[in-house]
């Protein structure tokens, strides 16, 4: 029979008050809940955020000017900002590890291949020093939510010397962001550019010596990765692609939804909010990349909204998350999705992260980011 005071256990030991009623994580038990509060955060993380000042729910500069009616000159503004400090923590970050001594040495190049309309596109190469046979062959996009970030920047090189060191041709494509200091380049011209190289170096695996082909990305790069995969689908050349591993990735366009919808449908960009990353922020930055509503549900520029017919049959899939992260939900979403769809799909949660930290905070987080990496390479030499 249960005790007569709710207060205690059947022991009769007595329950603080506190303990008597279950509070939601994160900002959803308290909306003012900062991250180096949050008791999930992992220690090494927070401390390296505290020393830039970003373990803080602050608005970003870049979006105080910006309203929902903004216009693209001042939307186009606000990106230069968000790129201009996003590039500054990148540089500033420290990223060495020990291990990198004794690593296998990578050799790296740049050349040009054909883009979409006649234009050109760079691809940065990296390949382990060795002689032999074909290797496993990956495609790297980078995060910037489609829309910023400078291809050739201390994080993103690093991080494809680290996968190339693991035995693998990694091939950094120069895709067009949304948005550049020369103009916009909205959905579909990113895409457009992943497809175009996927074709490009699938027809010339001889020549990159890689007896398959892998995509990988995180944040907006993971986007571009499975909407690619889905439009390879659509168009009939999805044997192209062997795999794709999405890390941390956006592709609900949901950030500017009602508060109640996202607590209904993901309730992470509710509840991290914040946390790294601001979920408002990202609603500009949705509204450069599909400035058209039509676009807003296209599954080829938001995965999220993919259908199961959109999804039979696709390449096997990685999706990782981080738990702390805004988007955390709506890669999870995805997992499930393809795994109704009968798509052979694995999927983990980097406990106590924000976005992308352990691609971005290499240092912190060594031992994270030397999984994520090794992870990667057993997913593209068994694709």
């Amino acid at each position: 029979m249960a005790p007569k005071d709710k207060s205690k256990t059947p022991e009769g030991v007595s329950i603080p008050a506190r303990s008597r009623a279950y509070k939601a994580p994160g900002r959803l038990g308290d909306p003012s809940l900062e991250l180096y509060q949050d008791p999930r955060a992992n220690a090494k993380l927070v401390d390296i955020l505290s020393k830039y000042g970003i373990d803080r729910n602050r608005a970003p500069p870049s979006l105080r000017a910006l309203r929902p009616d903004s216009t693209m000159e001042e939307l186009g503004k606000s990106m230069a900002e968000a790129e201009i400090g996003f590039e500054k923590l990148y540089e500033t970050l420290p990223n060495e590890l020990p291990s990198d001594a004794i690593e296998l040495e990578v050799v790296q190049e740049a050349q040009k291949i054909p883009g979409p309309s006649g234009r050109s596109m760079k691809l940065h190469i990296f390949r382990p020093e060795l002689r032999g046979g074909p290797l496993p062959g990956l495609i790297y996009l980078h995060g910037g939510a489609m829309t910023i970030l400078r291809t050739m920047n201390k994080v993103h090189r690093r991080w494809c010397r680290s996968l190339a060191a693991q035995g693998m041709v990694v091939m950094m494509l120069d895709f067009r962001n949304a948005w550049t200091r020369e103009g916009f380049n909205a959905f579909p011209a990113g895409l457009d550019d992943c497809c175009t190289a996927v074709h490009y170096i699938h027809s010339h695996k001889d020549q990159f010596n890689i007896r398959n082909l892998v995509l990988q990305g995180d944040d907006g790069g993971a986007t571009l990765a499975l909407a690619t995969a889905l439009r390879a689908k659509r168009e009939g050349w999805h044997s192209m692609v062997d795999g794709v591993y999405a890390s941390s990735p956006m592709i609900s366009a949901a950030y500017a939804w009602p508060e109640e919808r996202k607590l209904c449908e993901l309730p992470s960009l509710v509840e991290c909010h914040g946390y790294y990353l601001n979920v408002d922020y990202l609603g500009f930055m949705a509204q450069v990349y599909t400035p058209k509503t039509n676009d807003k549900t296209n599954p080829l520029a938001w995965p999220f909204h993919a259908t199961n017919e959109d999804l039979e049959g696709l390449p096997p899939h990685i999706i990782s998350v981080d738990e702390l992260s805004p988007l955390r939900d709506e890669g999870m979403a995805y997992f499930r999705k393809l795994s109704a769809a009968g798509v052979r799909v694995s999927g983990h949660v980097n406990l106590g992260h924000t976005h992308g930290a352990g691609i971005i905070f290499r240092q912190a987080l060594a031992e994270a980011n030397r999984t994520a990496v090794k992870n990667i390479a057993a997913f593209a030499k068994s694709a």
